[in-house]
């Protein structure tokens, strides 16, 4: 699915780059499913799905809360890894090149976990929903992506399919309704669910107030810093004491 851009020279097909976020997470995505491809003949497949598949049951009753992010790097086959990743690799290149890598992060868990608690409350809230189905991929995130990207680039061309142009605002809604229409459907091997929810909740990160920073890192990261001054006050009282009281305390 190529594109171009009306603000770039006309006719000509604009290719993105790999900037370092997206590079990260493409590797990261294709060497676990490298390592989950070889665990089938292993027998270890099954487990890994148990483990980290998004089940809404195991969320909510054995509070498996890491499966709202390991979800998204776990393919169901070649298709599925190959369309999610050119997607990842095609719009989110922009993205990152305008916000940095950083907010792209941020903005990409955002959407993925959003999309991921949006398929746990739905299956458990709708009729038709059913708790004990796994959910792997990132698409929830993609969608995610591909919201903003109409948000921020409504009139950009893409060729749908390679073949048939389209502005991205009406691609992104007609995917975004053929989603909507299918998540009443039943078995269908694809979770709607999260495919709504990553649109959802990448228009909610780009409508959110500017002073609003999403860091779903930043309490980890702000736990690790206290940990590491009280570490080191610790050592400093350590070094007090194995001074003496007989040190001078102006000498500095």
């Amino acid at each position: 699915m190529s594109f171009r851009s009306r603000t770039r020279t006309a006719g000509i097909f604009y290719v993105p780059g790999f900037p370092r976020g997206v590079k990260w997470l493409l590797i990261s995505n294709v060497a676990i499913f490298i390592l989950d491809f070889f665990a089938r003949f292993a027998d270890l497949h099954g487990p890994i799905v148990i483990l980290f598949a998004l089940t809404p049951e195991a969320v909510v009753k054995n509070f498996a809360i890491w499966q709202l992010a390991t979800y998204m790097f776990l393919h169901g086959g070649f298709g599925h890894i190959l369309w999610n990743m050119l997607a990842l690799w095609m719009f989110g290149a922009d993205l990152e090149g305008v916000w940095g890598m950083r907010r792209f992060l941020q903005f990409y868990f955002f959407c993925g976990i959003g999309a991921g608690v949006c398929v746990v409350l739905a299956n458990f809230a709708l009729p038709w929903g059913n708790p004990l189905i796994p959910t792997i991929g990132s698409s929830g995130a993609i969608f995610g992506i591909l919201m903003a990207y109409a948000m921020l680039y409504p009139t950009r061309t893409i060729l749908f399919g390679f073949l048939i142009p389209i502005q991205v605002k009406y691609f992104v809604m007609i995917v975004g309704a053929i989603a909507f229409l299918s998540s009443f459907q039943v078995n269908t091997g694809v979770s709607e669910f999260a495919h709504l929810g990553g649109l959802l909740f990448g228009y909610l990160f780009l409508k959110a107030p500017k002073n609003m920073q999403f860091d779903l890192a930043g309490p980890v990261r702000r736990q690790y810093s206290d940990w590491k001054l009280r570490r080191a006050k610790k050592k400093f009282q350590v070094y007090l004491r194995k001074q003496g009281p007989g040190r001078d305390p102006r000498v500095h």
